[in-house]
């Protein structure tokens, strides 16, 4: 792989649901969303295996997403990694890395925002082939996350950077 190639994409069915505050399944037309709240953080793992061929570089998470029904604001997303290669009953994952995108001015236009992680300690030292997961939240408490109402991802991609 090199800069810019896909890593993989996830689609809201991939979601893995944390116990509690877990950002909830919707749909927009036939479209498939994961609902995040605008006053609670609500989050979503996506779990994987890292594509052998990846080279090594950093990892940009590239969040797709719409505003429920805002045409106004920003959405402050967090992202962090979690390499599998510790005691699988304790998280451990690398620190969370934070991007801030714009609602679209027409409600139903997808928005992306790209969260850059660089190699190592960012991306939990994960490797080519090893098995990782991911966690996307809304940073609803954070000053910058000004939008109203839900924030609706709709597809989820890994470039390596």
């Amino acid at each position: 792989m090199a800069s810019g190639d896909t890593l993989a994409v996830y689609t809201p069915q991939h979601g893995v649901p944390p116990a509690t505050l877990m950002a909830l399944l919707g749909i927009r037309n036939i479209h498939p969303t994961l609902e995040f709240d605008a006053a609670t953080e609500w989050a979503i793992y996506f779990e994987d295996v890292l594509p052998r061929n990846y080279a090594g570089g950093g990892i940009t998470v590239n969040l797709h997403w719409l505003a429920a029904t805002a045409t106004s604001g920003d959405v402050v997303w967090g992202a962090s990694v979690e390499a599998e290669t510790t005691d699988l009953d304790a998280d451990s994952f690398g620190s969370e890395q934070t991007a801030t995108g714009t609602a679209n001015g027409t409600s139903g236009i997808e928005t992306v925002t790209a969260i850059a992680n660089t190699d190592g300690a960012q991306i939990d030292s994960l490797a080519a082939g090893g098995a990782f997961r991911l966690k996307v939240a809304r940073k609803a408490a954070a000053g910058g996350d000004t939008m109203a109402g839900n924030a609706q991802l709709v597809k989820v991609e890994l470039k390596e950077t």
